[in-house]
C-alpha cells in the first residue's frame, strides 16, 4: 500500500517545527536588534531614561507628567539600577516585553485561527520592521503591543472558561488598569466593552461570570489605577494626554497625508527615527484582504472587536499620526485573516484533491518566505545604512562609558551642551568613579576632562585635546574630545 503524505514524520510534526522556527526567529532577531541594529540610542530613548531617573516615591517631588507610561518607567529604572546605564539595560524592558508579546500572540493566533494560518502569520509578523523596532527601542512603545495582546488573551481565556479562570479575571482587570497609563490604550478597552455590549454571545458569557470574583478583580484594578486617578484629578492635562487630545488644534489634512505616507507610500518613502511605510507591500495586501474578510464574517466576536477598535482608532490617529504602535495588533489580526482567506479560497477550488491542495501551498509559502526575507533585509539595511534613519541613532553612550570605565582616569569632568546635561547626569551617577557633569568649561581639580562634540564646537578650549574619540557611523565623526590635567 502506498504511503500517504500524513504518514511522513515531517508532515506530522509540521506545527512543532513551525513553532520551533518561530521561537528561534524571535529570539535571534531580538538579540540582534537589541545589540546591533540600529546599534545606538535615539533621542526618544534618552528622554525615556531621563524620565525613568526622575521617579520618586514622594508625592511632593513627583512630576505629574511621569504618570504617563509609569509602569514602563518603573521597569526601566529597575533595569538601570541593576545594570547601570548602557544600551542593553535601557532596552532590556522592551526586549523582555517583546518576548512576552510574542508568546501572547502565539496563544491568541492559535485560538482565533487555524494552526497553519497562525504559524505563517506569526513568522511573518515578527520579521516586520514595526515589531522589531518597538521591541528593541528603550521607549514605552512596546507597552501598547504587550498590553493589547495580553488583554485579548485574558478576555479570550475568560470567555472560553479556561483553567484558573479566577487568575485570568484578575489578570484582565490588572492589565486593563495598567494599560490606562499608556496613551490611547483606553480605546482598546472601549473596543472590548463595545463588543461585549453589541455581541449577544459575549453578553451571555459576562452574565454567567461570578459577580464576587468580578468584584474582587475590579478592586485589584482600582488599586493599580489609584495614582493615575490622583494625578488626573490634580492635573487634568495629564488625562487629556492619555486620551490623545493635543493642546493645540491639529492640522487634520496634514495628519491624514502623513498617515497615508506612513502606510501606503511605497514609491517615495520618507523615513525618520522609524522607517516608512510601516508595512511592506505584501503585508499591506494581506491586511487589505483581511479587511475584505472582516466584512464577510462580521457576525463573529473577533470581528466586532476588530471593527470597533479600527473605528475608534481612525479619528485618534488623525489627531496623533505618530502613534504607530497602536495599529500593530489590529494589523496583525487583519493579516492573519488575509492569509486565512487565501487558504480558504484555494481549498474551495480543490476540496477533495490532496495533491492540488498541497501544490497550492507552494506559491503561498514562497510568497510568505519572500516577505519574511525582505522584511528582515529591509530592517537590517534600513536602520544600519539609510542616512535618513541611521543618523537618528547615537553610539555616544558606548563611547563615553568606555572612558568612564577606565580605572586609570581618576576624577572626570564631562562638559556637555545645555540640552545634554540631564542625560549625562544620569550616566555619571551610575559609575563608581567620580564624574561631574557640567555645561561650562571649568574643569578645576579634574584629572580628565571629556567634552562632547556639541560642547566642544560651542566653546572650544584654547589648547589642543589630548585625544579625539571618533565614530565612523555618525555624520559628525568627532564625538568626544579628551583633555588631561597635567598638574595632577
Amino acid at each position: 500500500m502506498a504511503r500517504q503524505i500524513t504518514d511522513y514524520l515531517l508532515y506530522r510534526q509540521r506545527y512543532l517545527l513551525g513553532y520551533g522556527l518561530f521561537a528561534l526567529i524571535v529570539i535571534a532577531l531580538l538579540i540582534v536588534a537589541g545589540l546591533y541594529i540600529p546599534g545606538g540610542l535615539s533621542q526618544a530613548e534618552m528622554s525615556s531614561v531621563i524620565s525613568s531617573s526622575k521617579l520618586s516615591l514622594s508625592l511632593n517631588a513627583f512630576d505629574p507628567s511621569l504618570v504617563i507610561n509609569l509602569p514602563y518607567h518603573i521597569l526601566q529604572r529597575v533595569s538601570i539600577e541593576l545594570f547601570g546605564v548602557s544600551a542593553i539595560s535601557i532596552k532590556l524592558p522592551s526586549l523582555l516585553l517583546g518576548a512576552f508579546s510574542a508568546l501572547g500572540l502565539l496563544i491568541l493566533l492559535r485560538t482565533w485561527f487555524k494552526e497553519n494560518v497562525a504559524v505563517l502569520t506569526m513568522i511573518l509578523v515578527f520579521t516586520t520592521g514595526q515589531f522589531l523596532f518597538v521591541a528593541q527601542s528603550g521607549t514605552p512603545g512596546i507597552v501598547y503591543v504587550f498590553g493589547s495582546i495580553w488583554l485579548l488573551v485574558a478576555a479570550m481565556m475568560i470567555s472560553r472558561q479556561a483553567k484558573l479562570i479566577g487568575i485570568w479575571k484578575v489578570a484582565l482587570f490588572g492589565l486593563a488598569a495598567l494599560s490606562l497609563y499608556t496613551p490611547l490604550s483606553i480605546y482598546m478597552l472601549m473596543a472590548l466593552l463595545s463588543a461585549i455590549i453589541l455581541h449577544p454571545h459575549l453578553r451571555y458569557i459576562v452574565r454567567r461570570l461570578s459577580k464576587v470574583k468580578l468584584a474582587l478583580a475590579s478592586v485589584c484594578g482600582l488599586i493599580l489605577i489609584a495614582p493615575l486617578v490622583y494625578v488626573s484629578v490634580r492635573h487634568p492635562s495629564t488625562g487629556l494626554m492619555l486620551l490623545g487630545i493635543p493642546d493645540t488644534l491639529p492640522n487634520i489634512g496634514a495628519n491624514a497625508l502623513q498617515l497615508i505616507k506612513q502606510y501606503f507610500d511605497f514609491i517615495s518613502p520618507i523615513s525618520a527615527t522609524y522607517m516608512t511605510p510601516i508595512y511592506g507591500l505584501g503585508s499591506m495586501i494581506l491586511i487589505i484582504l483581511g479587511i475584505l474578510r472582516l466584512f464577510t464574517t462580521k457576525y463573529t466576536a473577533r470581528s466586532y472587536i476588530i471593527s470597533a477598535w479600527i473605528i475608534l482608532l481612525i479619528p485618534v490617529l488623525l489627531i496623533n499620526p505618530s502613534y504607530i504602535s497602536v495599529t500593530f495588533l489590529p494589523g496583525v489580526l487583519l493579516m492573519g485573516m488575509g492569509i486565512g482567506l487565501l487558504f480558504n479560497r484555494w481549498y474551495r477550488l480543490f476540496p477533495r484533491n490532496p495533491y492540488a491542495r498541497i501544490a497550492g501551498l507552494v506559491p503561498l509559502i514562497v510568497l510568505i518566505g519572500g516577505m519574511v526575507l525582505s522584511g528582515i533585509d529591509r530592517y537590517m539595511y534600513g536602520y544600519l545604512y539609510d542616512p535618513r534613519t541611521a543618523s537618528n541613532f547615537s553610539s555616544d553612550l558606548k563611547l563615553v562609558n568606555r572612558q568612564l570605565n577606565d580605572a586609570t582616569r581618576g576624577d572626570t569632568s564631562i562638559v556637555v551642551a545645555a540640552n545634554e546635561v540631564a542625560f549625562y547626569t544620569v550616566v555619571a551617577a551610575h559609575h563608581t568613579h567620580t564624574a561631574i557633569v557640567t555645561d561650562t568649561a571649568q574643569t578645576v581639580g579634574a584629572h580628565t576632562t571629556v567634552l562632547t562634540q556639541a560642547a566642544y564646537h560651542t566653546a572650544p578650549p584654547p589648547i589642543p585635546p589630548y585625544r579625539i574619540i571618533t565614530n565612523g557611523q555618525a555624520a559628525s565623526a568627532d564625538r568626544f574630545y579628551i583633555y588631561k590635567n597635567t598638574d595632577k
